[in-house]
């Protein structure tokens, strides 16, 4: 066992869970007003049972670190914990159910995930809901507590400020398909004007092995501070090309999250 901010997680060896799997991803950004713009970025997510994380081998647990201090409140002792007093907070209880995340790990000490997906299961093992927690990189997060319908998928009023090139307005369509050997994951922002804008994640599974990690890192070395440097590159693109900036609101927590 290892204990983490208080709390008690399973360590699972790396390989050992096959729930474990790693996803070589494409991910496209498609910004279609006031002006068109396409960002596509490759990476790799780990998909993951919450109550089996898994643990890789002494000298390559810098290569991949799940840290409840990345999620929700940060204040909990393990990132299940996290989840199930957020739930709690809006009148959920999964009793013990089992709950998937597709996330980046830390890498190095550092970590930033634009958005890590939940899929909330109960004690029969049924869906109950999805939770997609969002992450700005001001270092605030939100999470939006979703219902998906028969076809994966869910609306929401989007809450929440990402890009200072959209303002806090307008409407999540969301498809969040619980990945299997492919990942297809997609997200529309919808306002006045139509859709303003689509993200789209795909990916092919691998099991979370030693060699696939290992593999992954070679080739992908500091992938989630790639992400960051991404976007803050491709936001100077867009300041460059003349693109008007939305201030950044003042915002009252969630509660069981950051402010």
């Amino acid at each position: 066992m290892i204990r983490a901010g208080g709390g008690v997680l399973t360590a699972v060896p790396l390989g050992a869970e096959p729930t474990a799997a790693l996803y070589e991803c494409v991910i496209t950004h498609v910004r279609r007003t006031p002006l068109r713009h396409v960002l596509r970025h490759r990476t790799y997510l780990w998909c993951v049972d919450l109550d089996r994380l898994p643990v890789p081998p002494g000298p390559l647990r810098p290569l991949a670190r799940f840290d409840a201090r990345d999620h929700f409140d940060g204040a909990a002792g393990s990132i299940r914990g996290g989840l199930d007093a957020f739930l709690a907070a809006h009148g959920v209880d999964l009793e013990g159910g089992r709950v998937v995340m597709l996330a980046h790990a830390r890498v190095f000490g550092f970590v930033f995930n634009p958005l890590s997906v939940f899929w909330c299961h109960d004690s029969s093992g049924a869906l109950v809901c999805v939770v997609a927690e969002v992450h700005n990189t001001y270092g605030q997060r939100h999470c939006y507590l979703l219902r998906t319908d028969g076809g994966d998928e869910a609306e929401v009023d989007k809450a929440f400020y990402v890009s200072p090139f959209f303002a806090v307005e307008g409407r999540y369509r969301m498809r969040l398909p619980l990945p299997g050997e492919l990942l297809h994951l997609t997200v529309h922002l919808e306002n006045d004007s139509g859709r303003a804008f689509t993200a789209v994640v795909r990916g092919r599974r691998r099991p979370a092995t030693v060699p696939a990690l290992l593999s992954e890192a070679v080739r992908r070395p500091w992938s989630t501070a790639a992400v960051w440097v991404g976007i803050r590159r491709h936001g100077v693109h867009l300041l460059l090309r003349g693109l008007p900036v939305h201030p950044r609101p003042r915002r009252t927590p969630q509660k069981g999250m950051l402010p």
